[in-house]
């Protein structure tokens, strides 16, 4: 298929600049991969276009980087994979620095950092976002995230039904099939705001766990690329400095999801 042939020119491009060991030239292209199902970071619209915070993100340090950039969607669990694959360059998809990944993948430095937190039915009896107050419960999560981690590390007596997508797990508590969700706290806050949220509240924040929820969202890229991931480090430095980044943080959210400073 030609659009097969044209990904593999392109990563065979960004291969050749890394290897060259030089700056990006002008008119290079990359291929960010995303997911396109976790709003509001990132989310496939109906008309076919990609939105949301790490999308900007994206595209903002592409242009500080002076790249053309593309992008193309993938099902989360199968995301790293095809990245190694070489189906695009760098994943841009909230997914969070820990140390398992970095087996697999390299990593640009953090572009935000926000904790776990619960969901559950606006007339629920669970009153605690605690292991204790949600034993015996039915717990929902995206399968192959950290938060599914988190739950099944220190939510051991809660029963923990996965999903492939976000959507399918509100969709579950939002008609009574689960008892409580765990996800990061901006995406559940934003969901709640929204006409499909208002089944449900928002119960607390959790503990961050540093093994499990990591040092914060990055830019994956493939192992040894470590070239091409400094140069992600230092375009968010860079965007951080001139405003942009906050420019996009206040586009989606009233608070800075950056965390703490390095």
């Amino acid at each position: 298929m030609q659009i097969s042939k044209r990904l593999a020119v392109l990563a065979s491009a960004a291969v050749f600049s890394l290897f060259a060991g030089v700056a990006m030239a002008d008119g290079e292209k990359l291929v960010i991969g995303t997911e396109g199902a976790y709003p509001p970071f990132n989310n496939l619209e109906a008309d076919g276009t990609l939105t949301g915070f790490d999308v900007d993100i994206a595209k903002a340090l592409c242009e500080e980087m002076k790249v053309e950039c593309t992008f193309v969607t993938q099902d989360w669990d199968g995301i790293i994979p095809a990245l190694i694959a070489k189906k695009f360059d760098a994943i841009v998809a909230s997914m969070s620095i820990t140390a398992e990944r970095k087996e697999k993948v390299d990593f640009s430095k953090k572009y935000y950092n926000t904790p776990p937190a619960i969901v559950v039915p606006k007339d629920s009896e669970i009153t605690e976002a605690t292991a204790a107050a949600l034993a015996g419960k039915l717990l929902g999560a995206q399968s192959s995230t950290t938060h599914s981690n988190y739950a099944e590390a220190h939510m051991k007596d809660s029963e923990l039904k996965l999903y492939p997508t976000s959507d399918e797990y509100k969709l579950d508590i939002a008609n009574g099939r689960i008892d409580a969700v765990i996800d990061d706290v901006v995406v559940l806050s934003e969901w709640l705001k929204s006409d499909d949220g208002t089944c449900c509240k928002l119960l607390g924040t959790l503990p961050v766990d540093p093994v499990i929820n990591g040092e914060g969202a990055g830019i994956a890229v493939r192992k040894g690329e470590t070239a091409l991931a400094d140069r992600f480090s230092a375009a968010i430095a860079a965007i951080r400095a001139n405003g942009k980044y906050q420019e996009i943080n206040a586009k989606y959210f009233p608070f800075d999801v950056y965390g703490d400073s390095d």
